[in-house]
C-alpha cells in the first residue's frame, strides 16, 4: 500500500543520474534546489539540462561547486545534514546513505566509521547529489525504493587514493547481497554515491515490481558510451491499485467416468469433512465421447495432502492433479435469528444476507413451513434487527454478533436436529 520507485540500472547508477531520473519523472528541480539550499554550505549551483543518450531523452544534473581542498569526515557530513533541518524522511534517507558509505569505508580502511575521510563523496557536489535525490523522492511521495540488478564496468578508475579496480572496492562492498553483473565497458558505471543510495534505500531487488505506473524518467551520466545509453531509468508507481497477495489455496481435481450420483455426492461431503474450503462436481466429456465428471476441491495448502487422499479414495481414481492458487474472500460475519422459537444462522456479507441451508431445512421440518418461507422470514428478521441496532446506536454500525446474542448455546434443540 505505497508509492514505489524502481531504478533500472542497465548502465549502472550515480548520484546525479538518480536525481536526474527523478527530476525527469516529475520532481520539480526548483523545489529540489530549495531543499538542498537548507544545507549550511554555499558555493554551489544546481541545474537540470535536457539531453539525449542514444536517442533516448533524459535529464542531466549539474552541480557546479567551487573547488576546495576541504576533506570532510563522515561525522562532518552527518553534522551538515543534521543542521540543515531537512524534511524528516529526506534527512533519514540522506543520513542512511552516508552512514552506509562510512561503514564500508571504515571496514576497507580499518578505522571507525565516524573517522572515515570522504574524499570525492565528501565534496559538496556529492552531498548535493545525495540530498537532492532524497528530496526528489520526497517530492514524488515515494515510500519504497526498488532496483534492478546493477551493472558495472571494468578496468581501472582514478580516485584520491590513486588508481583502483573498477568497480571500486567501496561499490562492491556497498552492494554485497544485491544482484549485480559486469559489462565489457571500460568506464565507471556505478559510483560509490549511487551504490550508497541503493544500499541504504532499496528494499527490493529484481525486475519491475507489481504497480500501476504513474511516472517514468531517465537520468543521464556524463560519459557518452559507445554501445548503450548512459542512463538510469526510474519507474514510479502505485502499489495500492494492484491486487494484494491473496490467501494461498490448492485446487485438487480428478476425472471419473464410473461413479454413480450417490458416490459423487458422498465424495463431496467427505471432502468437506476433510477440511476442504469447497468441493464440487462438473460434468465433462472424456476421450471416445465418454460422459464423465470432474471432482474438484479447494483446500488450504496445509491440508492439501489430506484432502488429496480423500479425493482419490472416495472417487476410486488412480491419480489426483493439483495447482496452487490464490483467493480473496470478502469480509463476512455469522449471526443468528429466531424463527418460530428455533435459531437459524445467517452469513452476512457486503449487501447480502444468506441463510444457512441446513438450519432452514430443520426448521421447515419442525414447523411445517416451506423452506422458502423459513428462508424469507430469517432474512427479514435479520434486516429488521440490523436496522433497529443501527438506529439505536445513532447511525453507528452494529457490533459483531455471536451465538450468545440469540439465546443460550446458539445450537438447534436436539429434537430439531
Amino acid at each position: 500500500m505505497s508509492e514505489v520507485a524502481w531504478f533500472h540500472c542497465f548502465s549502472g547508477i550515480a548520484g546525479d543520474m538518480a536525481m536526474g531520473a527523478l527530476v525527469d519523472a516529475g520532481a520539480d528541480i526548483a523545489e529540489v534546489r530549495a531543499i538542498c539550499e537548507r544545507l549550511p554550505v554555499g558555493g554551489w549551483v544546481l541545474e537540470a539540462e535536457p539531453v539525449t543518450r542514444c536517442g533516448i531523452a533524459g535529464t542531466k544534473i549539474h552541480v557546479h561547486a567551487e573547488e576546495t581542498t576541504v576533506v570532510r569526515t563522515a561525522a562532518h557530513v552527518r553534522a551538515l545534514i543534521e543542521e540543515a533541518r531537512l524534511p524528516e524522511r529526506v534527512r533519514r534517507r540522506a543520513l542512511a546513505a552516508f552512514d552506509a558509505l562510512a561503514r564500508v569505508e571504515g571496514r576497507l580502511h580499518r578505522r571507525p566509521p565516524e573517522q572515515v575521510h570522504f574524499h570525492e563523496v565528501g565534496a559538496i557536489d556529492a552531498i548535493v547529489d545525495v540530498v537532492g535525490t532524497c528530496a526528489a523522492l520526497e517530492l514524488l511521495d515515494v515510500d519504497e525504493v526498488a532496483s534492478s540488478p546493477v551493472a558495472h564496468g571494468l578496468g581501472m578508475v582514478r580516485t584520491a587514493h590513486g588508481l583502483l579496480p573498477n568497480p571500486a572496492p567501496a561499490v562492491t562492498a556497498l552492494l554485497e547481497g544485491a544482484p549485480t553483473y559486469g559489462l565489457n565497458v571500460a568506464s565507471e558505471l556505478t559510483t560509490p554515491t549511487g551504490a550508497a543510495l541503493l544500499a541504504a534505500l532499496a528494499s527490493e531487488w529484481g525486475p519491475l515490481p507489481p504497480m500501476t505506473v504513474t511516472a517514468t524518467g531517465f537520468g543521464a551520466g556524463t560519459v557518452e558510451l559507445d554501445d548503450r545509453p548512459n542512463l538510469v531509468q526510474v519507474v514510479v508507481g502505485d502499489r495500492r491499485s494492484v491486487l494484494d497477495p491473496g490467501q494461498p489455496v490448492v485446487l485438487l481435481e480428478t476425472n471419473v467416468d464410473d461413479a454413480t450420483g450417490e458416490q459423487l455426492a458422498h465424495a463431496v461431503s467427505a471432502l468437506l469433512e476433510a477440511g476442504a474450503h469447497d468441493a464440487w462436481v462438473t460434468p465433462i466429456l472424456m476421450k471416445k465421447g465418454r460422459p464423465a465428471h470432474q471432482v474438484s476441491a479447494l483446500a488450504d495448502p496445509s491440508l492439501g495432502e489430506q484432502v488429496a487422499r480423500v479425493l482419490a479414495r472416495e472417487t476410486g481414481s488412480l491419480g489426483v492433479r493439483g495447482r496452487t492458487m490464490e483467493r480473496w474472500p470478502l469480509a463476512r460475519l455469522t449471526s443468528q435469528v429466531d424463527v418460530d422459537g428455533y435459531p437459524v444462522r445467517v452469513k452476512v456479507g457486503a449487501g447480502r444476507v444468506k441463510v444457512e441451508h441446513d438450519d432452514a431445512v430443520r426448521v421447515a421440518r419442525r414447523t411445517g413451513r416451506s423452506l422458502r418461507e423459513v428462508t424469507s422470514i430469517a432474512e427479514e428478521r435479520w434486516r429488521h434487527r440490523h436496522d433497529h441496532d443501527h438506529d439505536s446506536h445513532g447511525g453507528e454500525p452494529p457490533r459483531r454478533r455471536t451465538s450468545s446474542d440469540d439465546g443460550p448455546g446458539g445450537e438447534l434443540p436436539n429434537d430439531a436436529s
